[in-house]
């Protein structure tokens, strides 16, 4: 069940240059929430989540976490501790093991020692199928299990939020399905999650809320079984149209 609100994006813009990307963009996030954002290719859907976690600076607006100021009032290294971020492509080290690759962070920001370290990256590894590949190194693993490596790595960080960018974009088909299920099991055991997604599927089945992108705005904010059975927008419909008719 959702809880208190724990992210606020308010009126957050983003241009590059005189090209803009995200227009005024207002949505709230709560605890609990998993919450998936489609949209054709170009809409902002990555650009969104990446000012989010400050990847990209956003141009104005301004984001809140718990209230605060999640530029000016929070410590940067703190807030992406606790806003975590799954990539389309991994992101893994690829000059450590997969064991280096979880406990690498927990050490340098959280300042846990070693053997807690290994003792949670053991256990999240586990959570993901993972555990048995712990001293393998990302060249050695399939696309499917070094995604599932950089879930349980986001998560021995302990984040109050998850986001994930495209998480199986760049997997083979049958690879889908095994990151998924991971997210599946992590949205029933109550994670917050916000996931950039086109498997359509998935946000049905999963999400309590979906945002639909086009032109950086948000046009509909919506249950899945509104917005998959009676969207509002003719963006929207023309947008389902298309994709429901290759996935679903």
């Amino acid at each position: 069940m959702a809880g208190d609100s724990v992210l606020q994006v308010r009126h957050l813009s983003k241009a590059f240059g005189s090209h803009s990307v995200l227009k005024d963009i207002d949505f709230s996030v709560n605890t609990g929430d998993v919450i998936c954002i489609i949209g054709s290719s170009g809409s902002g859907k990555s650009t969104l989540l990446r000012c989010i976690n400050f990847l990209e600076q956003p141009t104005k607006g301004e984001i809140l976490f718990h209230g605060k100021n999640a530029e000016t009032e929070w410590k940067r290294t703190l807030y992406h501790s606790k806003v975590g971020m799954v990539f389309q492509s991994f992101n893994l080290f690829s000059n450590h093991n997969v064991m280096e690759n979880c406990v690498l962070g927990q050490m340098q920001v959280l300042k846990v020692k070693r053997p807690e370290a290994e003792k949670r990256a053991i256990q999240y590894l586990e959570k993901v199928g993972m555990a048995a590949y712990r001293n393998a190194r990302p060249a050695q693993l399939s696309g499917g299990q070094k995604q599932r490596v950089a879930i349980a790595r986001a998560l021995c960080m302990e984040p109050e939020i998850l986001l994930f960018d495209e998480p199986t974009s760049a997997l083979d088909p049958e690879m889908v399905g095994e990151v998924l299920s991971v997210m599946q099991d992590l949205a029933s055991g109550g994670m917050t999650m916000l996931i950039v997604t086109h498997e359509m599927s998935f946000a049905r089945d999963v999400a309590g809320r979906v945002l639909f992108m086009d032109g950086g705005v948000i046009l509909e904010d919506s249950k899945p079984s509104d917005l998959f059975t009676a969207p509002q927008m003719p963006r929207t419909q023309e947008f389902l149209k298309r994709v429901l008719s290759r996935q679903l």
